[in-house]
């Protein structure tokens, strides 16, 4: 058996990436903590951090980091499902990972009702839609929203809706770079907005049509979906937004679609383990009957 107290050191450490950190965390010294993780490693026979800064797992670091963080979450979970609402008092804690487009737009509105009558508290992560399965994988989270369509080992994965994207700049924006039309080469000389490193959706629409990939062009990274919006109505580059975020600004001039063929729907997924506590159970119902209205709808 591996010892508790040892696993709770490096998991510390693999998580803050900081020895001295992970120390705070633990109310203990960072020596202390240092003589820990050693005898794990030493247990194993194996070495688990790299000394850097940040810290960084190995390989085999890596596997012990995602059976601790699943098993933290499994125990999270079963605790979850003994105490039920025999406390009603107490608000229930999930983790849900998420595309920061999904909750600035439809889901916390979905969620909303069940949230306040379940007393349910949502701690959630945000990463590019076709990342967030991996934190499911890992143990991290209870659920996610992702664009994968296959369910992982333990889990189920059902088709909530897909949101649509389309590329949009401001009229100002689109005379001054666009009003000729649009090809490779332009492309080289124009500001994108995208909304970070982990965005892939604006690199595959310009490396399908136009065959170029990211360093090849200018771009903004703005990882707030809020800010992200703002960046392309304040002129600073043209960019892939959702309906729910271009609203009515189409129609009234305040932004122009500059390039129709980049028009993308992309479908999302609610993933989760099979057995899953009752509170997380009636979020999946919910999600299920009603993220549909909001998105785009249910395609088969």
């Amino acid at each position: 058996m591996l010892s508790s107290k040892s696993c709770e050191a490096f998991l510390a450490v693999a998580e803050t990436g900081s020895f001295d950190e992970a120390a705070k965390v633990l109310c203990l010294t960072a020596s202390a903590v240092t003589l820990r993780v050693q005898a794990l490693e030493k247990d194993l026979g194996q070495v688990l951090l790299l000394r850097e800064r940040p810290c960084r797992v190995t390989q085999t670091g890596q596997q012990l980091l995602e059976h601790l963080q699943h098993q933290r979450l499994s125990e999270h979970h079963l605790i979850q499902s003994l105490q039920g609402q025999s406390q009603a008092h107490y608000f229930q804690q999930f983790n849900i990972a998420t595309n920061a487009d999904s909750l600035s737009t439809w889901l916390l509105h979905v969620l909303q009702h069940v949230l306040i009558t379940e007393k349910v508290a949502i701690k959630f992560l945000i990463d590019d839609q076709t990342q967030t399965h991996q934190l499911l994988e890992t143990g991290r989270v209870n659920a996610c929203i992702s664009t994968e369509k296959r369910a992982m080992k333990g889990c189920e994965a059902h088709l909530i809706g897909q949101m649509h994207y389309r590329m949009v700049a401001t009229p100002e924006f689109a005379h001054q770079w666009f009003k000729d039309g649009i090809d490779r080469e332009k492309l080289r000389q124009i500001p994108a907005i995208i909304f970070n490193d982990r965005d892939l959706l604006h690199h595959q629409v310009i490396l399908k049509l136009f065959g170029l990939n990211q360093q090849s062009y200018p771009h903004y990274f703005v990882p707030s979906s809020s800010a992200f919006a703002d960046a392309i109505h304040l002129g600073l580059g043209f960019g892939l937004l959702p309906d729910d975020q271009i609203g009515t600004h189409i129609d009234t001039g305040k932004l122009i679609e500059v390039m129709p063929k980049a028009s993308t729907a992309m479908q999302l997924y609610w993933h989760h383990w099979k057995q899953q506590a009752p509170a997380l159970e009636k979020i999946t119902q919910v999600l299920l009957t009603q993220a549909a209205q909001h998105l785009d709808g249910v395609k088969s």
